[in-house]
């Protein structure tokens, strides 16, 4: 998430650091997709979901755990791996998760209208994940962008809407193979049913509604600013998420939730709720945590090429 060289070049009176900022507006990391900065940061997010799978669901519980290191003020590299508790009624398997590697770059940012955009290009490694809970899939590539807007520019007939951001993201995945395998225990088996699965190039898309709670206190002035990142506030969010498969119907879930952003820390919890039959039936929940590494680990205090 940077808040570094376009600040810096611009003169912007804030310290320098990679955050999600573009002047006054702190777009908090989102869950369900990628926001539209880079930054030095460690992600753990927890779900609770209960997911559909052949003529029935299951429930499963998700550790995902993300990295990212700033190469230059405006590039970064990352990583994402984790587990999978799968229940099918009384039987339950745990696994890996696929593990994928990641390039993102921040290409624009302006300040005083409190927009970012950014793209990232990511490879999934083939059969990283575990068969049994579905998630051993074959390598694909997948190019995406992402787009921040705040409103805070706004004039002060309309200073009501200054509070509100938006985030948008969308990603094209491309599978390298058409098809993997997972195991099914469903319909109360003892013994799993292999399921060859098709693997379509597949559309993620996703947008947030945010709330910034900065711009109802003295921290903000119009028309200025700030003189310092502006950290330290309650921001609630509804993000809404959909993929969609080539040849079959979209899954969407509406997630609305709160987040507090610390100066070195930033902790999440949100609702997850199906808008279709595709993506499931019940609510679930989801929880994260995610550390800005520039504040807390010394070593990264500067990019890996320095400015």
């Amino acid at each position: 998430m940077i808040a570094a060289a376009m600040s810096c070049a611009l003169g912007a009176p804030f310290v320098c650091n990679a955050h999600a900022i573009a002047g006054n507006r702190f777009f908090p990391g989102t869950m369900t997709f990628d926001d539209p900065a880079v930054a030095d940061e460690f992600q753990v997010i927890y779900d609770s979901v209960r997911t559909p799978l052949g003529n029935g669901q299951v429930t499963d519980h998700i550790g995902d755990f993300s990295f990212a290191r700033l190469v230059t003020d405006r590039i970064a590299i990352g990583a994402e791996s984790g587990l999978i508790g799968r229940s099918w009624g009384s039987v339950n398997q745990t696994g890996a998760m696929g593990t994928s590697v990641n390039i993102k770059t921040n290409f624009y940012r302006d300040d005083l209208d409190e927009t970012l955009f950014a793209a990232s290009l990511t490879y999934a490694i083939a059969n990283s994940g575990s068969e049994r809970v579905g998630a051993r899939t074959p390598s694909s590539l997948q190019p995406a962008l992402f787009a921040g807007q705040g409103l805070g520019n706004l004039p002060e007939s309309v200073a009501w809407l200054r509070p509100f951001g938006f985030v948008g993201a969308a990603a094209v995945e491309f599978p390298l193979r058409g098809s993997s395998d997972s195991l099914d225990y469903s319909d109360g088996r003892t013994v799993a049913m292999p399921v060859r699965n098709r693997t379509p190039v597949t559309v993620h898309s996703g947008f947030a509604i945010e709330y910034s709670t900065l711009y109802l206190t003295d921290r903000f002035v119009p028309g200025k600013l700030p003189d310092e990142e502006p950290l330290f506030q309650v921001l609630p969010v509804v993000e809404f998420a959909f993929d969609s498969p080539q040849g079959e119907k979209t899954r969407g879930t509406a997630n609305p939730g709160i987040s507090y952003i610390h100066d070195e820390w930033q902790i999440s919890a949100e609702a997850v709720m199906p808008l279709s039959r595709q993506a499931g039936r019940g609510a679930g929940f989801r929880l994260q945590f995610l550390m800005f590494l520039d504040k807390i680990v010394p070593g990264f205090a500067e990019p890996i090429l320095g400015h």
